[in-house]
């Protein structure tokens, strides 16, 4: 519910994120349901999350590519992905039909089988909506998304940045699991294994536990994207006050860290053009750039300066973060050995040299500097 509602963050992506786990959540409160002996209420919560339970391949499959491609509105050829779940809601209309649902029956295979056996009636159309079209959803959707990424590994510019990419993949890994473990009665099915349905409860327990253990060891891949409550990227120069004198947080370049502190800064503007020049001539004169792990708390060190002055005067004075501003000047030193080296090594090897610790962070800054990718842009150049 907070995600569905949460007004941070890309609000597309967070209303698919809702609609998988509102899936996950009916599977659960249904197991529970039907474990505890309750027919009615199984019947009502069942028959209201079924359309969710067919949706939720296809979020998962937009939530994925709309990361991937940060798009904040679906087009309108997308909108198809839902056609399916057309179906379900048909299904659940309660029509006076000449057969009433055995819900006691339906919890039994429930319990016996899993959600993907169902051989009752449940509403309009035949079992094989249950046991054999939503399977199919899953799997098209899972090997689609999958497609997807695999192809997208061979051009690493297309890909997020490093903390978006950690958590892409690990929802990718997670979620993938989970649906291959759903799928498991169909395979023990197919191939007459008895099939244990609290044998599989206790595996989905302690895939569970560990996937938790590993989350609280590394909390920051949900900072963003499943926790989003909290803003935790830093205000860019445009969004600063005009005045010299604001009030900001304490931090680290690092967007994930926590704000620790909130500290006034007066600065005269004598001092900001000071402070400018000896940041600017530090770093063109030791090109500090080159150094692939140089933060901005190496540069207040070396320049003996608090670490929010150097980051207001960067923001205020050169009107960049300190990310963009160091990148560009990688960008800079990349242009300039490219025509020298490029029949000796590859455009990789100079972007590392120039300072990029990633190939991916590189065609990104590239992009934003010169507006092309490296390629285009010295075909642009060759042209000329």
């Amino acid at each position: 519910m907070h995600l569905f509602f949460a007004k941070r963050g890309n609000k597309l992506l967070n209303i698919l994120l809702s609609v998988i786990f509102f899936a996950r959540f009916g599977q659960i409160l249904t197991s529970l349901l039907f474990k505890a002996g309750q027919p009615h209420a199984l019947a009502f919560f069942h028959q209201t999350f079924t359309p969710f339970y067919f949706a939720a391949p296809a979020c998962f499959y937009l939530y994925i590519t709309g990361f991937l491609q940060d798009q904040k509105h679906l087009q309108k050829v997308e909108w198809l992905h839902f056609v399916p779940t057309l179906l379900p809601i048909i299904h659940v209309i309660p029509w006076h039909l000449p057969v009433k649902t055995d819900w006691n029956l339906v919890g039994t295979q429930l319990a016996q089988n899993g959600y993907f056996s169902l051989k009752a009636n449940t509403g309009l159309f035949p079992p094989y909506l249950h046991s054999i079209f939503r399977p199919l959803l899953v799997i098209g959707y899972l090997c689609a998304t999958w497609i997807v990424v695999l192809r997208l590994k061979k051009k690493p510019q297309l890909l997020p940045e490093s903390e978006g990419r950690t958590w892409i993949i690990f929802f990718l890994r997670v979620a993938t699991f989970f649906q291959l473990l759903g799928l498991l009665p169909i395979t023990f099915r197919s191939f007459h294994i008895p099939y244990i349905n609290s044998y599989f409860i206790v595996l989905n327990c302690l895939a569970l536990l560990i996937i938790l253990l590993y989350t609280l060891h590394k909390p920051y891949i949900f900072y963003g994207y499943l926790l989003v409550a909290v803003d935790w990227t830093k205000k860019t120069a445009s969004q600063q006050t005009d005045t010299d004198t604001v009030s900001v947080p304490l931090m680290a370049e690092n967007p994930i860290q926590r704000p620790i502190a909130v500290k006034k800064i007066n600065l005269l503007d004598a001092q900001l053009v000071d402070y400018a020049f000896a940041i600017k001539e530090i770093m063109e004169k030791e090109q500090l750039y080159l150094v692939h792990d140089f933060q901005i708390i190496d540069l207040a060190a070396k320049l003996n300066l608090p670490i929010h002055h150097c980051s207001f005067v960067i923001n205020k004075q050169i009107g960049k973060n300190f990310r963009d501003w160091i990148n560009g000047y990688r960008v800079d030193y990349f242009l300039k050995q490219y025509p020298v080296k490029s029949d000796k090594i590859t455009i990789e090897a100079i972007a590392s040299e120039a300072g990029f610790k990633s190939q991916a962070t590189f065609y990104n800054a590239f992009k934003k500097e010169t507006g092309l990718m490296p390629t285009a842009y010295f075909a642009r150049e060759l042209g000329h």
